[in-house]
């Protein structure tokens, strides 16, 4: 039996795998944890294995944060997770760390259909480099190369790539963004813990009328981002709405320099929570257009395939697989 997680920094997600019925057969078992709730990866994984039983021969976990030497500062946590310390306290014989996008992107090829829905079809190359992009709690990129006889994932940190505002008032975003991080990355945008940054934009630059019954909403919410989307989508707020568009285009243009940077002709894959859940925006011709506003390029960025990952275990999935090639190895 394999031990896979999903490790982000709003959840984590454990979940057991046995050798007979592999990674298609589906999780024995599956809990969801709030990863706010707990200090250290540690403590979830022994309420799991104290919950189920189980004593996993290996495990693999796909973490949101870089991985070096099998060790990860999370970045959306106060968590330092060691490969070698969670083998040894739970004398698990082989434990791997990934990134999380790593792990994403290693599920992506074996998705079924019912998992994916094509935005643009474009002309997909069959053995053609694979971007995964994903906007979540923070904004993960992963990428896979064809190696002549199957795809290897491969990590990224390019979510924090530095933000290239592509109007003037993108440029206004930029410079109001600075004077409250120094460096602005594309994760400062476009993830569900900094959407409201492009709000506060809206607010301070007096844009719109923000409604009392907007704010009071969201001066009464822990997370303002599910508040300003969820009315964004109902058209209920201006300021909400220019608020998803801004989203919407920026992570276009984040999605575009992936493009040019590592030619996915084999196509775009959007991951993380918040896609499916705007997905009906993201078929607005915005996104598309944002995707090929790329001058002498538009044309190449206008070509590649660009999907929706619907399903929210690919992460795990992931996982599962790289726990079952420890296992071979």
């Amino acid at each position: 039996m394999i031990l896979a997680g999903d490790i982000g920094g709003t959840k984590t997600v454990l979940a057991l795998f046995s050798i007979e019925r592999g990674v298609e057969g589906g999780a024995i078992s599956r809990t969801r944890f709030e990863s706010g709730k707990y200090d250290s990866l540690e403590k979830i994984i022994r309420d799991f294995l104290k919950q189920t039983g189980a004593q996993p021969k290996a495990a693999c976990f796909g973490v949101a944060g870089p991985v070096n030497k099998q060790v990860s500062q999370i970045t959306n946590l106060p968590w330092s997770i060691s490969g070698k310390k969670i083998s040894a306290t739970f004398n698990i014989e082989k434990v791997s760390l990934i990134n999380d996008l790593e792990s994403v992107a290693t599920a992506v090829p074996f998705l079924d259909q019912e998992d994916v829905y094509t935005l643009h079809e474009g002309k997909p190359d069959p053995n053609g480099n694979i971007a995964v992009i994903a906007p979540g709690t923070g904004l993960g990129a992963a990428f896979l190369v064809w190696t002549g006889d199957s795809y290897k994932a491969l990590a990224s940190e390019g979510g924090h790539s530095s933000f290239s505002p592509c109007n003037m008032q993108e440029i206004e975003l930029l410079k109001f963004l600075q004077k409250k991080y120094g460096h602005v990355s594309f994760e400062r945008i476009c993830s569900g813990s900094h959407l409201p940054n492009i709000y506060d934009f809206f607010v301070e630059s007096n844009s719109y009328q923000v409604p009392d019954w907007l704010k009071n909403e969201l001066d009464r919410a822990d997370d303002r981002t599910p508040i300003i989307v969820e009315n964004a989508l109902a058209k209920k707020a201006d300021i909400c709405e220019a608020t998803l568009d801004m989203f919407i285009n920026i992570l276009g243009s984040s999605v575009s320099n992936m493009a040019i940077t590592i030619l996915p002709r084999g196509g775009i894959y959007l991951g993380g929570g918040i896609p499916p859940r705007i997905l009906d925006r993201l078929k607005r011709p915005d996104f598309l257009s944002a995707v090929g506003n790329k001058g002498r390029f538009s044309d190449l960025c206008s070509n590649m395939p660009i999907h929706v990952i619907l399903t929210a275990k690919a992460a795990l999935y992931g996982a599962a697989k790289n726990g079952f090639e420890l296992l071979s190895e």
